[in-house]
């Protein structure tokens, strides 16, 4: 009887995984972590709604774990989102806001708070890395992204590994096509690489290829310890260029897309741009497919194809976690660093604080959890990550993250979520349940109510000034703590 309340009281406390496993099975008692990042991952799966998708290893996943549909990132960036996911924390808005908190730890300042996976470090794991999982895949400085002195991440990872094969480079293999081709830095006309491309080639031809093979060996490699692990594993399709094997085209050639949804550039003050990086580093051939629906059909179908391409490769690590036996004893967590605009507000890009460019799928599996499959539509942001992880893990609670545990949706899909707050260099933004609210540094406002057919395409803050006042004096309570 004593035993079993210890055990409460440690579970209550956040030192024991509110989640059972097998002593043979786990000398350690810890339940891993493989954490999967995907880089400009929207909800485009199938699992999250969109049928003419083929992701089948990412719907298993949802179906055996808890899909968060409601899920926003706090900034529309590759470096700005990843700072939130791995420190637990809002932070700059920019690519170099890892780098910023590495250079204020060299300086000594105090103030820098352990990031998620040095957390885990510190409470025995091995950490591991391969791959993007910081913004700078392999997570290093310096010329070409491949200086191992000048570390994104200090203190974070017992080992951090990206292949560059052909691509020479982290720089290189992050904007590249097949055969080791390397987008030139740069938006002249004559630095630029095709858009699109679909290769008669294998998988290990295309940088994610290499990314899982290397991603296979150090699961094989930390299962077989006893130690617990903590493994992230970051994709980089379907980033810019949407290149990959032509076989993952082949679904999509003739398939039927829905409507883009409010395709039409907003009017009045909002977030808006004009898509830079997609039209001014890259081949389009004077086609625009904010003007030419075919063109822009083509964009969708290679992105799909790059989504299909990342979704098989994340089979191939989830089918070896089960080879080894460690499903039963590791939490899985699939994230989307952000959304992607495929024509909405007549952007294709991100960088914005519209819907699409803030919502990304998440998916957390546990061992033993309850209603596995079953989604949850609580609205939740990317800084709830680390303290969720560390609550199914048992280990105590990080009091300096911004974030809520997750362990209430996990335990029951129907609990409650809460506002997400999200931020550019010129804006913030709060999603509720039902409305966005986007407050610009000149005090202009946007609001938009979910509940309406028109969303996000009609701005009815000059209808709702009480609505306004009450969200605007919540956003600044949540940016006072960036």
């Amino acid at each position: 009887m004593k035993r079993l309340l210890l055990l409460a009281v440690a579970v209550c406390l956040g030192t024991l995984s509110p989640f059972s496993i097998a002593a043979e099975d786990n000398p350690s008692g810890k339940l891993n972590v493989l954490l999967i990042c995907v880089d400009d991952l929207r909800p485009e799966l199938n699992s999250f709604g969109v049928d003419y998708i083929h992701s089948p290893n990412i719907d298993r996943l949802a179906a055996t774990g808890r899909a968060f549909h409601n899920h926003y990132v706090n900034a529309p960036t590759c470096g700005a989102s990843r700072y939130t996911l791995l420190t637990g924390q809002y932070g700059p808005y920019g690519n170099n806001s890892l780098f910023l908190r590495a250079d204020k730890l060299k300086s000594g300042d105090t103030s820098v708070t352990p990031s998620m996976p040095e957390w885990f470090r510190k409470n025995g794991y091995k950490t591991v890395s391969v791959g993007k999982v910081s913004h700078h895949p392999g997570g290093w400085g310096g010329e070409d992204w491949y200086d191992h002195n000048v570390l994104e991440m200090p203190g974070a990872w017992d080992r951090q590994l990206m292949p560059t094969g052909p691509w020479k480079h982290p720089r290189g293999a992050m904007h590249s096509h097949a055969y080791g081709e390397i987008k030139p830095i740069g938006s002249f006309s004559e630095n630029k690489m095709e858009a699109l491309q679909s290769a008669e080639v294998e998988d290990t031809d295309y940088h994610d290829g290499l990314i899982a093979v290397e991603g296979l060996e150090q699961l094989e490699n930390l299962a077989e310890a006893h130690t617990p692990f903590f493994l992230a594993i970051g994709f980089i399709k379907p980033h810019l260029p949407f290149g990959a094997p032509a076989r993952y085209m082949d679904p999509y050639e003739d398939v039927e897309l829905p409507p883009v949804a409010h395709p039409e550039k907003p009017s009045g003050q909002t977030t808006w741009h004009g898509s830079g990086e997609f039209f001014n580093q890259y081949f389009h051939h004077g086609q625009d497919p904010r003007e030419d629906k075919a063109y822009a059909d083509k964009v969708r179908r290679h992105y799909a194809a790059c989504v299909s391409y990342v979704d098989h490769h994340v089979g191939l690590i989830l089918a070896k976690l089960k080879e080894t036996g460690r499903d039963k004893d590791t939490i899985v967590a699939l994230w989307g660093d952000h959304g992607w605009h495929l024509g909405e507000h007549a952007i294709f890009g991100k960088h914005c604080l519209f819907e699409e460019a803030l919502r990304s799928p998440l998916i957390i599996s546990v061992p033993g959890m309850n209603d596995p499959g079953t989604k949850s539509n609580a609205v939740v942001e990317t800084v709830d990550i680390f303290p969720t992880l560390c609550a199914l893990a048992g280990l105590e609670q990080p009091d300096f993250a911004d974030g809520s545990s997750l362990l209430p949706q996990i335990k029951s899909p129907d609990a409650k979520g809460h506002t997400a707050y999200a931020y550019t260099g010129r804006a913030q933004t709060l999603r509720t349940d039902r409305y966005r609210f986007t407050l610009h540094k000149d005090g202009s406002t946007e609001l938009y109510d979910h509940n309406s057919a028109q969303k996000e395409a009609r701005n009815v803050a000059a209808q709702n000034a009480g609505k306004v006042k009450e969200l605007t004096d919540l956003l600044k309570e949540r940016a006072a703590l960036k």
